[in-house]
C-alpha cells in the first residue's frame, strides 16, 4: 500500500510539471514595441533642450519658460529681418505632432514642419508649410479667408469649422505628416479640422494656387525640421511631443 501511494504520489508531481511546461511553452512571445510607435518629448517644461532659435545656435530671452510652458515675448523694438522663430535640432519626415498652444488676444503664430534651416533663406516660413495658429475673433487674417484661420493649411486649405478655444485657454492640436501614404490631418481640440495631400503632383497643384506659387523653396524638403513661428504677438506652446511613421 505504502508503495502504491509514493507512485501516485510521483505521477501527479510528474503530470503537474508537464502540465505547467506546456502552459509556459504555449504562451506567445509579447511583440517588442517598435522605437517608432514610441513618442519623443520635444518639450516637457523644464527646458529648450529639443530647441534652437533658426539660424542661430541658441535661443534668445524673447524666449522664456512659465508654468510648464515656453512663452514667447515679441520685442518691443527689433532691428529690421530680426526674427526669433523656433525650430527643432532634428529633422523628420514621417510623424504625428502633438502640442498645446494658447495665442493672447488677436494674435497669430504657426506650426511649420519641412523647415530647410539655410543661409539663404532667412525665415522659416520661405520653406516650412504652417498651420495656423491664430485669434480667430480678433485677428486681420481671420477676416481674409477661412484658409488663414487657426488650424489651416496656411493659404492652401481651410479648416471645416471653427473649433478653437476663447483665448487664454489651451488648444490641443495633433498634425500627421505621412509621405508614405500621402496623407497630412489636423486635428485641433479633438476634431478633424484639415486633410491634404503631401506628395506631389496633388501637393504642388495646391501650391500653385496660392501666394506660395513663385516661391522656389516652399514645401520641397520631405524631410525637415519642426518650427514655432515668431510672428511678432505674444504666444505659448506646452507638452510637445512627436511619434515618428
Amino acid at each position: 500500500m505504502r508503495k502504491i501511494m509514493m507512485l501516485a504520489f510521483l505521477t501527479i508531481i510528474i503530470s503537474c510539471k508537464e502540465g505547467a511546461k506546456k502552459v509556459i511553452e504555449s504562451e506567445e512571445p509579447v511583440p517588442e514595441k517598435s522605437a517608432e510607435e514610441e513618442w519623443v518629448v520635444l518639450f516637457d517644461g523644464t527646458n529648450f533642450d529639443a530647441w534652437k532659435e533658426y539660424g542661430k545656435e541658441s535661443i534668445s530671452e524673447h524666449w522664456k519658460l512659465e508654468d510648464s510652458a515656453m512663452v514667447f515675448y515679441p520685442p518691443e523694438e527689433r532691428p529690421s529681418g530680426d526674427a526669433f522663430n523656433l525650430v527643432t535640432k532634428e529633422e523628420y519626415t514621417d510623424f504625428v505632432l502633438s502640442l498645446e498652444w494658447k495665442i493672447a488676444e488677436g494674435g497669430n503664430s504657426g506650426i511649420f514642419w519641412g523647415v530647410k534651416e539655410d543661409p539663404k533663406f532667412s525665415e522659416a516660413y520661405q520653406t516650412g508649410p504652417e498651420i495656423q495658429v491664430l485669434d480667430n475673433t480678433k485677428h486681420p487674417d481671420a477676416k481674409a479667408g477661412t484658409t488663414h484661420q487657426a488650424g489651416a493649411l496656411y493659404d492652401m486649405v481651410a479648416p471645416s469649422k471653427d473649433v478653437t478655444k476663447p483665448v487664454g485657454e489651451w488648444n490641443l492640436c495633433e498634425i500627421t505628416i505621412n509621405h508614405k501614404i500621402n496623407t497630412g490631418k489636423v486635428v485641433l481640440n479633438g476634431v478633424d479640422l484639415v486633410d491634404f495631400a503631401v506628395n506631389d503632383p496633388e501637393w504642388s497643384a495646391m501650391v500653385s494656387k496660392s501666394k506660395f506659387a513663385d516661391w522656389e523653396a516652399f514645401g520641397k524638403h520631405p524631410t525637415g525640421k519642426i518650427g514655432l513661428q515668431d510672428h511678432g504677438d505674444m504666444v505659448s506652446y506646452r507638452n510637445i511631443k512627436i511619434r515618428k511613421l
